[in-house]
């Protein structure tokens, strides 16, 4: 859903408040208010934040409160469920607005749980893979609960290749290696 008449710079973005609690991505210089999560995919990604917390520390973590600055023709914000950032991002943020703007390192990974409906499938897999992949961010994660796939992608030469897991496959995770997760798991977690 689209909202607010005309467009907006960045800098009009970040200092725009509502006084609602309603979160919003900036595209193409438009505010976009980002539906409400279903408890599914809110669980899958607490999951997620979980099992990440066993190999990040706590500080580099965020979840669903970090807006990043992306590329575009016009200003592009967008806020992922989970993201990881390097040392230098998390002292770059300081204690600030959580906004990761583009003078900033990129973060290592970010992860989207796609929500039901053809605008957050073309959201998570089309603009964003773009977006992300033109931000520099390490590694993609596109969780997706309608077909029960994990597609991990990888940042190589600036673009990224695609590996997708679905069932009890263990995912192959370039930036941990250590986390040991199958799409099973992912989904059962999520089945409130």
């Amino acid at each position: 859903m689209t909202t607010a008449a005309g467009k907006m710079t960045l800098e009009q973005f970040l200092a725009f408040d509502d006084g609602t609690d309603t979160r919003y991505e900036l595209v193409d210089g438009e505010l976009v208010a980002m539906p409400p999560e279903t408890d599914s995919n809110n669980v899958i990604s607490i999951y997620l934040l979980a099992q990440l917390l066993r190999f990040v520390p706590l500080r580099l973590v965020r979840h669903k409160d970090t807006e990043i600055v992306v590329t575009g023709s016009r200003p592009r914000v967008r806020i992922p469920d989970v993201l990881v950032l390097s040392e230098e991002l998390f002292a770059a943020i300081g204690g600030g607005r959580a906004t990761i703007t583009a003078e900033m390192p990129s973060p290592v990974l970010a992860i989207e749980v796609v929500s039901p409906g053809k605008a957050s499938e073309d959201r998570d897999y089309r603009y964003k893979r773009s977006e992300y992949a033109a931000r520099g961010i390490t590694e993609y994660w596109i969780v997706d609960p309608g077909r029960e796939r994990v597609t991990v992608l990888s940042l190589v030469d600036g673009l990224y290749e695609e590996r997708a897991f679905v069932g009890e496959e263990t995912i192959a995770f370039d930036i941990l290696p250590q986390l040991a997760l199958t799409a099973q798991q992912i989904f059962e977690a999520g089945r409130v």
